[in-house]
């Protein structure tokens, strides 16, 4: 424990579990205090015990960010608990895949409503929250995906979706750089969360595997030679979140174990 986020109020989005719940537990060690929002109404198991160990210093705010009043209560509610919030971790997200000729009306409209609508709006209006409450050394943590940085054929609408928050993440930048807010992206590559449950799943129907065939091949694809754990994305998250990276803005980092060279 460093305590390099001591005095921070981080908004955690999509953060009841893997990836997000594994940054919020860093976020509180380093000396945050965290809103959590995610779209169930009750928190999971883990998060539970998480807020159990943090009376304190964690809140969860049940939220759908697909509903713009939603999140203008979410920050309402965020701002009253903790004060200002300083730290945007913009992480919800939603996964599915179909052949390109057979994706439907109905699985791009949902994937892009959470994945783009909900993330672009969650990041407008914290990022409107944060000027309006004069925040020095904002901090803006989008969640993009080795997915972003190119296409495949069973994930034509993810693959788009995360190379729009990689762009989003660039424009925002530059629209809040006389501000001194900065905005970056984190880019994971193969990342062992319980959602892969469902994405090998979803491999194996398409490609015609056994069930847990394509975990296993995407794993030993990967240059370092295995999938990466939630706690491997948190490293970057709090450096990027800190005042350490008050030098960089506009960059997503890619956390992917060699996968994309950029």
């Amino acid at each position: 424990m460093t305590q390099r986020l001591n005095g921070k109020h981080a908004l955690l989005t999509g953060a009841a579990g893997g990836i997000g719940l594994a940054v919020a537990t860093a976020y509180l060690r380093e000396g945050a205090k965290c809103t959590i929002a995610d779209i169930g109404q009750s928190p999971t198991p883990e998060l539970a015990a998480l807020m159990a160990a943090n009376p304190v210093t964690l809140a969860y705010a049940p939220t759908d960010v697909t509903s713009l009043p939603a999140i203008d209560a979410l920050i309402a509610s965020a701002h009253a608990r903790f004060g200002a919030i300083t730290t945007l971790y913009n992480n919800a997200a939603i996964f599915d895949m179909a052949p390109l000729l057979e994706s439907g009306e109905a699985m791009y409209d949902k994937i892009f409503a959470v994945n783009v609508k909900g993330a672009f709006f969650v990041l407008q209006k914290v990022l409107a929250h944060m000027v309006d409450q004069k925040v020095q050394g904002g901090a803006v943590i989008n969640m993009a995906s080795q997915a972003g940085r190119r296409g495949e054929a069973l994930v034509s609408h993810y693959c788009a979706s995360k190379a729009a928050i990689i762009s989003y993440t660039q424009s925002a930048a530059l629209a809040m750089a006389p501000h001194k807010i900065r905005v970056n992206g984190i880019a994971p590559g193969v990342i062992a969360t319980p959602m892969w449950a469902n994405v090998d799943a979803l491999f194996a129907k398409y490609e015609n595997l056994p069930i847990g065939e394509k975990k296993k091949r995407v794993g030993e694809a990967v240059p370092l030679g295995y999938m990466g754990d939630p706690t491997d994305i948190c490293g970057a998250a709090v450096f990027l979140a800190s005042d350490e990276a008050s030098y960089i803005t506009a960059q997503t980092l890619n956390v992917d174990g060699g996968n994309v060279m950029s």
